[in-house]
């Protein structure tokens, strides 16, 4: 099996899948006509995906497809990146944050007064509400249950993490208006392109949090610094943004209701991540259907 590698990162990537499918032969150019799949992330050199008609597979090394999925010269069934390592640094940055705000760790000034009249409700009083119910918004669902939050879901469809409730899309307003701490995991599609406008950002509960590491273009970022100039939202945060790095001096830095993080919430891990690949490039050799395929109708 020939497979083409068109993304940043040869000198880890490479040696990390051949030793976790030594059957394939991992390339940088191949003639067209040879290729059997493509391993691809859109920060690599780019791919014509129509000059590889023998491609069975697109596998990506990314949990996001939207800079993929418009691409008109794909026509080969493309695969997302669902890979452990990834998830687990996604539950942790959520569940941290969820905590920190939670337990309002930063309203304890070290200016030597003492505030013991600000002591926090238990988790089992706190309602959080994940928008999204894929891998990583179940697995964000499912952490923060286990330490006994009041946790829902909310997704288009209404599928969610067994035993923990879940919101179906005409009850957008019901999940929102519950969440004193909003942690927003959607993808980027045209439906979900500032779903939290200033409408819907009036809909959650005054003093009300928000975490967001999905995707910056959920967020309408005008309504967003409205809420919180008028303190409306406590605090906001952002790890992801319309443009990254997000630059010097956008208000975001110096607003004393956001946290900036660089997108950094999570990543993919080659370690693990390897063996992801190494398993669907097995599926295109045996015929079977590959993992985490992605429905280009939906945009994830």
């Amino acid at each position: 099996m020939r497979v083409l590698f068109a993304a940043d990162g040869w000198e880890k990537w490479a040696p990390a899948i051949s030793a976790a499918c030594p059957e394939a032969e991992l390339l940088q150019t191949a003639p067209p006509d040879s290729v059997d799949a493509i391993i691809y992330a859109p920060n690599g050199p780019g791919c014509d995906f129509a000059a590889y008609p023998s491609a069975k597979l697109v596998q990506g090394l990314w949990a996001g497809v939207d800079q993929i999925v418009p691409d008109s010269s794909l026509t080969q069934p493309l695969a997302r990146m669902v890979e452990p390592g990834l998830e687990r640094g996604m539950v942790e940055y959520c569940t941290g944050w969820a905590l920190r705000l939670h337990l309002g760790m930063d309203r304890f000034a070290q200016d030597g007064v003492w505030r013991n009249d600000m002591a926090p409700p238990l988790a089992t009083r706190r309602k959080v509400t994940v928008l999204g119910a894929g891998a990583l918004g179940q697995a964000v669902a499912r952490a923060l249950a286990a330490l006994d939050f009041d946790v829902a879901t909310w997704s288009r469809s209404g599928e969610g993490a067994p035993g923990i409730p879940a919101f179906s899309g005409p009850e957008m307003e019901q999940a929102l208006s519950r969440a004193e701490i909003l942690i927003a995991l959607l993808p980027d599609t045209p439906e979900t392109r500032n779903i939290l406008n200033a409408e819907r950002l009036a809909l959650l509960p005054r003093g009300a949090s928000i975490i967001n590491p999905g995707r910056g273009t959920l967020i309408d970022d005008a309504a967003l610094l409205s809420a919180l100039n008028s303190r409306y939202l406590r605090h906001a945060v952002l790890d992801v943004f319309r443009t990254e790095p997000l630059p010097p001096f956008d208000p975001y830095w110096s607003h004393p209701g956001v946290t900036v993080t660089p997108h950094i919430a999570s990543e993919t891990r080659v370690e693990t991540a390897a063996l992801v690949v190494a398993e669907n490039l097995r599926r295109v050799m045996r015929g079977e259907t590959p993992l985490h395929l992605v429905d280009r109708s939906k945009g994830y």
